[in-house]
């Protein structure tokens, strides 16, 4: 017979193995990558001490996005992917693009890297900030015109 504690232990593992990787990417994109991953971590962590409530919610990737959130301002004052341009000799990107992401609101910002770099579908990215596909569509939509009028390209 399973015990219920190695039940909920399965359970945790599929959930991490499933959403770990989505939610470090959106912490990483939403607050840059040494915080992000630490913010990651510290939200797995909190799920695996309350994997009792954390897995009967409806979208506990989007709660423990915001407890990764709340946890990465311990390791920051508040900066941002895209707040500031570091020169580079040999970009990989267009060398505008992390300054022009940097003028998109958090949202916007997070669903176009989301979308765009990361490759996840508008689906996923709902579940991540906990809201609905129409709301995600609305601001990666936003997101590449600001872009698009920002690095002048069509």
């Amino acid at each position: 017979m399973i015990s219920t504690g190695t039940r909920a232990k399965d359970t945790f593992t599929e959930f991490f193995a499933e959403w770990e990787p989505k939610l470090r990417y959106a912490l990483v994109t939403s607050c840059g990558p040494e915080i992000g991953r630490e913010a990651a971590a510290d939200a797995l962590e909190y799920a695996w001490s309350h994997w009792n409530r954390i897995r009967s919610m409806e979208y506990p990737v989007a709660y423990l996005y915001r407890v990764g959130r709340s946890a990465s301002r311990r390791y920051r004052s508040n900066p941002r992917v895209g707040d500031t341009a570091t020169e580079s000799h040999d970009p990989w990107v267009e060398p505008r693009l992390e300054a022009s992401l940097g003028l998109l609101s958090e949202r916007q910002r997070l669903a176009v890297v989301l979308r765009y770099s990361f490759g996840y579908t508008l689906d996923e990215i709902a579940h991540v900030m906990g809201i609905s596909i129409t709301s995600v569509q609305k601001h990666v939509e936003r997101g590449l015109v600001k872009l698009r009028r920002e690095l002048e390209v069509t």
